[in-house]
Order: C-alpha cells, then structure tokens, then sequence
C-alpha cells in the first residue's frame, strides 16, 4: 500500500514538474515575442516619423544614389518570368541593372526570355571572383528599351551558385538579390538604397524589405494593381503570418541591431563585403540567412564598425504556396538552413566576441527557432502517454491550453493592427475579416502543420538530403 501511495504520488510529482516546465517554456516564448512586439511598435513609430516628409524624388534624380545590380536567379519560372522581368525593369530608379540568371531551366523560361525581350548573344569580360558553375552565355537586347537587361544562362547549380554568377557579372557596388518570381513595389529600389545614404559613420553591409503575399493579387505589366486577401486558407494564413514576421519581428532586431536574416526574396548587399566574405555558400539550402551571418561575422572578426538596415515598407510581393505539399518542402528546407547555419556559425553562440549577435541573436534562433518544434513534439508525445496512463489533470492542461491559444490569435491580431494603422494594404472590410477568421483558425490548423514541415526538415537533415526540392508556381492573376 505505501508502495502504490509513493509510486502515485512520485508520478503526481514528475507531472506536475512537467507542466510547470511545459508553462515555463511558453510564458519564455511568449514573453520574448512581446519584447520583440514591443521594440517593433517602437521602431516602426520612429521609421514612419522619419521618413514622413522624405521627397524619394530627390533621390531619384540625384547623382550620388547608390549604383545598384539587381540579381534574379531562375529555374524553371516560365509561369512568371515575362511579368517578373518586365516588374524589374519597370522600376521608379536611375541607376540599376537587372541580372537574370538562368540556372539550367529545364521548362521553356530561357525560350520565353529570347523572345520577349529580343536577346541576343554577346561577349563580356568577366571578373571571377566566385567559383561557380559554366556560365554557357550571355545575353543583351537588341532593343534599345530592354538596354538595363543582361540574361545569363549557365548550368544548373543552385540557387546560391547563380547569385555568386550574379555577383561576379555585377559592375555596380551594391547586388540587390530577388527572387524572380517576386513583385517589386515601383519605388522599392528608392527605398531600399535610402540606408546606404544614412551609415551614421557605419557602413551598412546590407539592407532588407518587407515582403508580402500576392496571391489572388491582380498584376498587369509586371505591376501589382490590385490587392486582396487569397481565397484559400493556406496562402491567407500566411498573409497573416508574414505579417508578423516582418512587422512585429524583423523590425525589432533591426532595432537591437541583431538582424540575423534578410529574406531571399528581396534584399540588398555591399557587394565588395559579399564577395570579401566568400560570397554565398552553395553547400546550405539557407544561403540568404547564412550569408548574412557570414557578412556580420566578418565585419565583427575584422573590427569593421558596420550595420544591417531594414525597410518596413512593403516593397516585394511573392506567391505563396498554395498546396500543402508544397508549403511543406518550402518550411522543411528553412528548417535544414536554419540548422546549416547555426551549426556553420556555432562558435558565436554566447560568445560575447560577437557581441549582440553572440549574446542575444544566435541563442535566440537556437532555442525559439531551431529548437521550438522538436520541445513542441516531444511535450505532445508526453502528453499523450499522460493521457494514455489517465495521469493528466485536464483542468490544468486545458488551462494553459486556452492560455496559449489565446496569446496566439491576439499576437496574430496585434500583427493585422500595425498592418492597419500603418501601410493599410488591405482596404477591403471583408479582407480585414478574411484575416481575422485566419487568426481564429491558424493555431489549430497552420501551427501543427508547420510544426509537422520542421520536424521533417530534421528527418531530412539527418538523412542527408541537400536539394531545394521542386517549388512549383501556380502563376500571378493576370489582367
């Protein structure tokens, strides 16, 4: 009988710690996210205060703006191509060129290029700084309008191995490097070179944007003309999400001055620092977080006064993915670079030789980002057997239940409110209540399966997978 009494009351005990340690783990989580909130209202108050009578008119037409390379690798985008090509050379700025890439496309992209834009074989002498893969040719327009336009076709390498092809044909100081499948905004480029102007006596090795969904988006030209809010939960919710990200997130470690990631999809580098740093790794499917890692770990180790700069603007707009399979390759593969990255850079973890990046940054994404999903499955596994065994004290696990569901959609609300009292891109009452209903559904539908699309991009890690995966597009509306 005592036995029994012990055995019960040792379980009780070992329970009871679990949930404590289960509440210690969210409360931390949450906690950092309302100081990343909290920085990001504030940062985000002092940029629109800055920039409020900024005349980008100016710069436009003034000679000392920033000589920017835009870099757009393809690989089997002929859905987009025509549009997202026509996008970049439409836009509002002076001083650019636009690099595309194609990596070995195996669709018809390189066949549309040719023929929309009149391109035409030339010879170039080319600096190699990187080592990449053949370039086969290169290519300009006879046609005099598409003269900012250089078409490079080389073989398949990777995404990172043809931004390094892009970095190596560049002849302007700063690559913007974009996915080709993306909208710019028509005074993205004014914007985004608008830091490089402001180093403060620090140079400012790169420089983000914020990135937005476009499905459903109506494009005309390569221009984004009309906005809504997808029809289907999966891309709607990541509406929501990207919201969060860049607006509560981002601009708070822009803030701290402890940005570790600029999206892949837009973002702007000193080329000189890149190619100095080595340049993108071909050997991580995170190349865009990696690289920028790399870049602030250089300038620290060579005690080179420097910062990152972030744009709260929505300047890009990127489609999404749609079906489930798809969305699950995508978030695995961030998952596997995330993983790359920290264990590439494992030696700044607490080191305060890194300063903030050591100290706050890196430790961060290790526990909240690299970790998170992995905690997460491993209490639900628990849970499970609590449950199993009838050793769970409902009341209290559906206390913090509620209590982490209702953080959740009020966290995603606080996201949908700065978008409102902000940049307001979404007008429409019924996209505002779209939203709104995806707050509601997201912890219980969009969570597990991201959760579910990390733990994979650990199975795939360990087994050794290193490619991309194929990220099929469904092409922008058109009208």
């Amino acid at each position: 009988m005592l036995d029994t009494f012990t055995l019960g009351f040792e379980l009780s005990w070992i329970i009871e710690i679990y949930l404590g340690l289960i509440l210690l783990y969210a409360v931390t989580i949450m906690g950092s996210y309302m100081v990343l909130g909290y920085l990001s209202v504030i940062e985000l108050k002092d940029y629109l205060t800055r920039n409020s009578f900024v005349n980008y008119e100016v710069l436009l037409s003034s000679e000392f703006a920033p000589r920017l390379s835009l870099i757009a690798p393809a690989y089997n985008e002929g859905l987009t191509i025509e549009e997202n090509v026509k996008s970049l050379l439409s836009l509002n700025y002076n001083n650019y060129e636009v690099i595309v890439v194609n990596d070995g496309s195996k669709d018809n992209s390189m066949d549309i290029l040719i023929k929309t834009y009149d391109l035409e074989p030339v010879e170039m002498e080319l600096d190699i700084k990187l080592a990449t893969k053949p370039v086969r040719g290169l290519y300009k327009s006879k046609n005099q309008a598409f003269k900012k336009l250089i078409v490079v076709d080389k073989e398949n390498g990777g995404k990172a191995d043809a931004l390094n092809v892009g970095l190596n044909i560049a002849g302007n100081p700063y690559a913007v490097c974009i996915d080709v499948d993306c909208i710019l905004d028509k005074d993205s480029l004014l914007k985004l070179a608008k830091p490089f102007m402001e180093n403060d006596g620090k140079r400012v090795i790169a420089t983000g944007g914020v990135v937005r969904i476009a499905n459903q988006c109506v494009i005309k030209d390569g221009r984004l003309i009309e906005v809504n809010v997808p029809d289907r939960m999966l891309p709607r919710i990541q509406v929501l999400e990207y919201l969060r990200a860049f607006l509560l997130g981002r601009m708070a470690w822009e803030r701290l001055d402890g940005l570790l990631l600029i999206s892949g999809a837009f973002g702007a580098f000193d080329k000189e620092i890149a190619i100095q740093a080595g340049g993108y790794n071909t050997k991580t499917v995170g190349e865009d977080m990696e690289l920028v890692v790399r870049m602030r770990r250089y300038m620290l180790e060579n005690k080179l006064p420097y910062t990152v700069s972030y744009i709260p603007d929505p300047l890009c707009w990127t489609e999404a993915p749609e079906s489930v399979n798809i969305f699950k390759k995508q978030r695995s593969r961030w998952m596997r670079g995330t993983i790359e990255t920290l264990f590439i850079h494992k030696k700044m973890f607490m080191n305060p030789k890194y300063k903030i990046l050591g100290i706050i940054s890196v430790p961060y994404w290790t526990f909240f980002e690299f970790l998170a999903p992995l905690i997460e499955f491993i209490g639900v596994v628990i849970t499970l057997v609590f449950l199993v065994l009838g050793l769970l004290n409902w009341k209290l696990f559906l206390l913090l239940l509620l209590f982490v569901y209702v953080f959740a959609v009020m966290f995603s609300v606080l996201g949908l409110l700065s978008e409102e009292l902000t940049y307001h891109k979404y007008p429409k009452v019924r996209d505002f209540l779209k939203l709104l209903g995806a707050a509601i559904i997201e912890p219980v539908y969009f969570h597990p399966l991201g959760v579910y699309s990390s733990l994979l991009g650990y199975w795939e890690k360990m087994r050794g997978k290193k490619t991309w995966g194929e990220m099929t597009r469904q092409g922008f509306q058109k009208k």
